[in-house]
């Protein structure tokens, strides 16, 4: 068997998540499909990171084990093709011959997101399912300086989704930036792992803060508080991106951010 890392991105929109589910179509069930159909081969694939029903992903890694050693821009370029022929939003974007210890989701040493949020009156109309639309004027500098206030290790059950089967609520957040570009805020959230549900509600509580609703100490109020009742809205996933995923290599950090 020969063991490929591939990278991959899609829009979340038309699926309800990334694993396999009864109730609909994934983004796993599409990508193995056309794998399938490629190589002819029944494999499961295995990820960095689950995403939910509406997340979209930039930079996904998932590998797989195919009897057969083709070239690795042959299975990029044959599996899209089945991906296009079957009308799926998902691309492989790159292939490559990794070692059979490699896996994408256990050797991460950190994942990254990206939340949007288009900040404006006007209603989105070319990207409505990829950002969260906030028409009330938000103050990004507030944002920024309150999600300073969630760095480092913590029990994030108040950001933590009720039905989250982690074991523990214990997660160490390395970034946690906000910006405005024009008339769009962004959120970059980065760590080794994240708990169900985190980076969304984080994201909605911070908005609480940019609307002038909450200060932000409240926001450190609430992590304190360790109690789901003391976060706020969750926000929707559509302005949600997997953007990247790091792996260890040759003793450093393998940067695979884009």
């Amino acid at each position: 068997m020969t063991r490929y890392r591939l990278a991959v991105e899609y829009d979340g929109t038309p699926y309800v998540g990334w694993q396999w589910q009864d109730n609909g179509r994934s983004v796993q069930q599409a990508l193995e499909e056309a794998l399938t159909a490629f190589c002819g081969e029944t494999q499961r694939v295995q990820c960095a990171g689950r995403t939910d029903a509406g997340v979209h992903a930039t930079h996904q890694v998932v590998h797989v084990d195919l009897s057969r050693d083709w070239r690795p821009d042959k299975v990029r370029d044959a599996t899209n093709a089945h991906l296009k022929l079957q009308g799926d939003g998902v691309a492989v974007t790159a292939a490559e011959v990794v070692d059979e210890t490699f896996d994408a989701r256990h050797s991460a040493v950190r994942r990254h997101y990206l939340y949007r949020i288009l900040n404006r009156r006007p209603q989105p109309a070319l990207e409505r399912n990829r950002v969260w639309h906030v028409p009330r004027v938000l103050d990004a500098a507030a944002m920024h300086q309150a999600a300073q206030l969630l760095l480092g290790s913590h029990d994030f059950t108040t950001f933590r989704a009720a039905d989250c089967q982690a074991a523990s609520p214990v997660r160490t957040l390395e970034r946690l930036d906000v910006e405005r570009i024009g008339e769009e805020i962004r959120i970059f959230a980065s760590a080794r792992s994240f708990l169900h549900h985190q980076v969304r509600s984080m994201a909605g509580t911070l908005e609480l803060v940019g609307a002038g609703k909450w200060v932000p100490q409240d926001v450190r109020e609430a992590l304190d508080a360790r109690e789901r009742a003391r976060c706020g809205p969750m926000a929707p996933s559509a302005g949600l991106y997997l953007i990247g995923v790091d792996y260890k290599a040759a003793g450093k950090a393998e940067d695979d951010v884009l």
